[in-house]
């Protein structure tokens, strides 16, 4: 089922490998983001009319805890260290799955948008998150196509941000259950066990 403001007419998330959900909904507007949030019980009106969200353990970013997939094309790319921590590409393909199956039967929020305001070296990008205040995140954060460019949209890179996601550290070889990943082979990043919104750019 979904609920939708505009979208690529056909565009699913089975190219995601995501199935099975029990609702997508598709670039909703910020009003309908924030209705949703508050009837989830996750935020509530502060005075100012601003929402008003409880990020959970994490109110701030990581950066112990993002990594980035050292593979063939990276592997001689990138300034290892302890700021760009590697991790290899089958534990970013485990976790990858394991998110995609936690989005089983679970609401999912999609939001199309486009990242640098030069066309030349613009991205678009698809954001699936678990939560409708992450997506609103992303609806203030990047910049917004218009109805036309969203039937035409086909995204460059893919975002999944499952903040009620935890990863197993000894199975998954990340330092502990939160973690940001960053594959730039497939052009993709996985976000777990964080509610911090801020992982997200």
């Amino acid at each position: 089922m979904e609920r939708l403001e505009s979208k690529k007419p056909g565009a699913d998330l089975g190219s995601l490998g995501i199935r099975r959900v029990r609702n997508a909904y598709w670039n909703l507007s910020p009003e309908s983001l924030m209705e949703e949030t508050i009837k989830r019980g996750q935020g509530l009106l502060a005075d100012s009319g601003a929402l008003a969200i409880e990020t959970g353990e994490f109110t701030g970013r990581s950066p112990m805890d993002r990594f980035i997939v050292k593979d063939e094309n990276t592997a001689g790319s990138v300034d290892w260290g302890s700021i760009n921590k590697p991790i290899g590409p089958q534990y970013f393909h485990q976790l990858y799955q394991k998110i995609t199956s936690y989005f089983q039967g679970k609401d999912v929020f999609v939001r199309d948008a486009y990242a640098c305001a030069d066309e030349n070296y613009r991205m678009n990008i698809r954001l699936v998150s678990e939560f409708p205040w992450s997506n609103l995140f992303a609806y203030n954060m990047f910049l917004r196509p218009n109805e036309e460019e969203l039937l035409n949209f086909e995204p460059d890179w893919s975002i999944l941000c499952a903040p009620g996601f935890h990863a197993y550290s000894g199975e998954d070889n990340t330092r502990q259950h939160n973690f940001a990943i960053i594959n730039f082979t497939k052009k993709q990043i996985i976000i777990g066990g964080t509610g911090y919104t801020g992982e997200i750019k």
